[in-house]
């Protein structure tokens, strides 16, 4: 978001919680906070280091090894990832590709947000292209026979018409964006195998908090809650490209290496871990103007949230964006705080920082405070 990129304040704060997203000991890292699960037995942590710094000390053909290792491993850290980086670079230049290739954005699914944003949406309307995506087919069924939700314990629902009847207009307008982001999301996000769940966590509580806070106003609940959840878009397609990317190059340089039997090399790739700063990087550069290329290319008419998105990515001051992005930067600095929080990686000081620049009054922190914005409440009659 530029409007936090832009605030030198800001900027190291913001970028703290997407570290957290990456991982929570690269965010402690980053913060400069050592985590206690790692070093738990400091003293017996203490002395396996002294021993080592006393072997380093009498064997000194060891040291140059060493040296000569780390020094040959940052060379090829050094190329790899100038290589990774050098890839998905190139892959952000077409953005057709990420939004068909990367994401695989059905045409169908946009359509379904356009249909729910007017008054004149029908089941009967949403029905064909529901059945055009069979995984939102599995997941209305799914939604519709858990037991919170089933009149009749002794009935299944197998039909996609008949589940999205039972779920009903209303409840679509939540359960629509939640099951596309959700399939939007990277299959997998090894080596950072907590990223992916976390991605999903914030993606659904900027969604919700956004949706609260235009209530309060009288603005366009769904418009707020499509908005929050999509601006996390570029967030998806940036860790799907990177780590896809970073997989697909790594498994290459170690195959090439194992072919021309470069054991030294085969070696040093064996050691070699994804780079989360790199992640990070891309992130922070990318993720937001990525959102509003992906909006765009869904060519919402009547769903206006193509504004507020360019908005989040672009705009310069808070002041000059629409009611809609507006809500959506209250309701991601009110996220990136509380995430920072529960870890403990934000002081009083930077909390009052980071809550003024989305200009969030003391209203709205009460509002999102006594609120759920963690889970989706469906109202079936």
């Amino acid at each position: 978001m530029q409007i936090f990129e832009d605030n030198k304040l800001v900027s190291p704060i913001y970028n703290r919680a997407l570290s957290l997203a990456i991982s929570k000991d690269f965010a402690e890292q980053k913060n400069g906070k050592v985590s206690f699960a790692k070093h738990q037995n400091s003293e017996q942590f203490n002395r396996r280091r002294e021993l080592l710094a006393v072997e380093e000390e009498t064997n000194k053909n060891k040291i140059i090894q060493a040296h000569g290792h780390e020094h040959f491993k940052a060379q090829v850290m050094s190329k790899f990832f100038s290589q990774v980086v050098k890839q998905v670079n190139k892959e952000f230049n077409n953005k057709e590709h990420l939004y068909m290739n990367v994401l695989k954005i059905e045409d169908a699914a946009p359509s379904i947000m356009e249909i729910l944003s007017v008054k004149a949406a029908s089941i009967n309307r949403i029905a064909p292209l529901v059945k055009a995506l069979p995984w939102l087919c599995i997941e209305l069924i799914n939604l519709v026979n858990k037991p919170q939700y089933r009149k009749r314990s002794d009935v299944q629902v197998t039909e996609p018409n008949l589940a999205l009847s039972y779920v009903g207009l209303d409840n679509l307008k939540l359960v629509m964006p939640t099951f596309m982001l959700k399939h939007w999301l990277p299959n997998n996000t090894a080596p950072f195998p907590l990223m992916k769940r976390k991605l999903w966590n914030d993606s659904l509580s900027i969604a919700l908090a956004a949706q609260l806070l235009a209530k309060k106003q009288g603005l366009d609940e769904f418009a707020a809650f499509a908005a929050g959840m999509l601006s996390n878009l570029g967030l998806l397609a940036v860790t799907r490209s990177f780590l896809n990317t970073y997989t697909e190059l790594y498994n290459e340089e170690l195959r090439e290496a194992y072919d021309s039997k470069d054991k030294k090399l085969h070696d040093i790739l064996l050691e070699l871990e994804a780079s989360p700063q790199l992640l990070l990087e891309q992130l922070v550069e990318r993720s937001s103007k990525v959102a509003a290329d992906m909006v765009e290319l869904m060519r919402f008419d009547r769903l206006q949230i193509t504004e507020a998105v360019f908005d989040l990515a672009y705009a310069v001051n808070i002041s000059h964006m629409c009611p809609i992005a507006k809500v959506v930067t209250k309701a991601k600095a009110y996220v990136a705080f509380r995430s920072l929080a529960k870890e403990e990686l934000i002081n009083t000081e930077e909390a009052k920082i980071l809550l003024s620049a989305g200009q969030l009054t003391t209203k709205d922190i009460a509002l999102l405070k006594k609120s759920d914005i963690d889970h989706i409440k469906l109202n079936f009659n």
